[in-house]
């Protein structure tokens, strides 16, 4: 769907208005096609930490250019502009150190092409003490602070990196260096927390899932129409899962992506018996589990009926906790395998007339929670939390609502579905072993919620 609005400033008379009034002015996002490279530009790298040494070999296997020198502070010549920058922070220790952000980055910022992309890469505060931790702490407000000045389509990201999951970067990188990202910016992220430190090499960047299976509720349309073709182009055989009002559509649809499909009721007692039964029976198990599947039964709390509460919980939240118990019960979720909850800025940050929604999309982060530490035989468990994805259910939202709600976050407009599909294809990634227990946001850096 086209954003009017995106369109408008873009003209002469658009940006004139936006130059006077100080209205925001989005960007064009890149986003990324089959057969273009990760990066369309070079990355710099800078800092000294225990990552190092190890970042210039990791972006050159990705295929990605990357320099560590900066050819204007060296010999002065040239004006060189960068794709990326990707600073490693895991060496600073003490407050006073954190200036070494403001020395790197402070002359490059005005140099970043357009859609940049920014890593800071630090040690969890959680494994330090004393003035190490504060100050891999503050590399929290840092980042998401510089998500909200980049600007240009630009994003900022911090990743945590455990000792001893400094070889288990390379999907994470991957993802946030490139325009799969899109929509993602202001997040932290952890690899090697929850006792997940292990490096998997890919065969193949360009089909990561090729020979896996990968189960999508709500597959028929929407986002999770986006989820499937995403899963689909990575290589995986993917079964979609829909009520059996939208049989038609999901049929079609797994046709078109040589898959399977289940019409089932999730919310049925026997729903996650059938499921697993399908999955070992056809397909010898699952690698991947996606719980998009989701309703909507807004009214202010005052107001809301049994009804609606419980569908909303049922849906949302006890389908997809009792599907998992079930499948990890009966061991159908292969080794390795991923487990990714669609969750919902609303958990996050809440919303008026959503309780019972915010209350289920909450839930789906405490499953990632609750199961982080449990899995076993390298199984992951993850979710995204969308914001305001532009969808056909959205495009009937009262126009001014829907407005205010595309320009409240840091690049001034609504993502995509594909945007939370390609988040959702990171987290399924085999390599991404060494990333368990995030909850990542698509939400193009919020101006509400963490």
């Amino acid at each position: 769907m086209t954003d009017r609005y995106q369109g408008f400033v873009s003209t002469p008379v658009g940006k004139l208005l936006v130059k006077n009034l100080g209205l925001p002015s989005p960007a064009r996002l890149e986003r990324w096609s089959e057969g273009s490279p990760l990066v369309d530009g070079t990355v710099l790298v800078g800092g000294r930490g225990r990552m190092a040494d190890r970042l210039s070999k990791t972006l050159d296997s990705l295929g990605i250019a990357a320099v560590t020198e900066d050819p204007e502070q060296t010999d002065g010549t040239g004006r060189t502009t960068y794709k990326g920058l990707v600073f490693d922070a895991t060496g600073l220790e003490r407050p006073e150190e954190l200036v070494a952000l403001r020395d790197f980055f402070t002359p490059l910022l005005r140099r970043l092409d357009s859609c940049p992309r920014v890593v800071v890469l630090g040690t969890p505060p959680e494994q330090l003490t004393g003035a190490a931790r504060m100050t891999q702490r503050a590399l929290e407000g840092f980042t998401r602070s510089l998500g909200k000045e980049i600007g240009r389509g630009g994003t900022s990201q911090l990743v945590y990196v455990s000792e001893g999951a400094e070889d288990a970067t390379d999907s994470t990188l991957a993802f946030l260096l490139s325009p799969k990202s899109a929509y993602v910016s202001g997040q932290v992220v952890r690899i090697g927390a929850h006792g997940r430190q292990d490096a998997v090499a890919l065969p193949d960047w360009e089909k990561p899932l090729a020979g896996k299976v990968a189960l999508v509720t709500g597959a028929s349309r929407g986002i999770g129409e986006q989820i499937a073709r995403v899963l689909h182009r990575d290589g995986a055989t993917v079964v979609g899962v829909d009520v059996p009002q939208a049989a038609s559509e999901l049929q079609s649809l797994m046709a078109e992506l040589d898959g399977d499909h289940l019409s089932l009721d999730i919310t049925h007692s026997d729903a996650p018996q059938r499921i697993a039964h399908h999955l070992r029976e056809q397909h010898g198990g699952v690698d991947v589990v996606v719980h998009n599947a989701g309703i909507t039964r807004d009214k202010k709390l005052a107001n809301m009926d049994e009804a609606r509460w419980d569908s909303v919980i049922s849906v949302n939240l006890l389908a997809p906790e009792l599907i998992t118990r079930e499948l990890l019960d009966q061991g159908v979720v292969n080794a390795n395998g991923r487990i990714i909850g669609v969750a919902s800025i609303a958990g996050i940050a809440g919303n008026v007339g959503q309780t019972n929604y915010a209350a289920s999309k909450a839930g789906v982060i405490g499953l990632v929670d609750s199961l982080a530490d449990e899995l076993s035989d390298g199984i992951t468990v993850n979710a995204v939390a969308p914001g305001f994805i532009v969808t056909q259910m959205t495009a009937a939202v009262p126009f001014a609502t829907r407005e205010v709600g595309q320009r409240l976050n840091a690049m001034s407009q609504g993502g995509l579905p594909v945007d939370v599909a390609e988040t959702i294809a990171w987290f399924a990634s085999p390599a991404s072993t060494a990333v368990n227990g995030n909850v990542v946001r698509v939400c193009g850096q919020m101006m509400l919620g963490a």
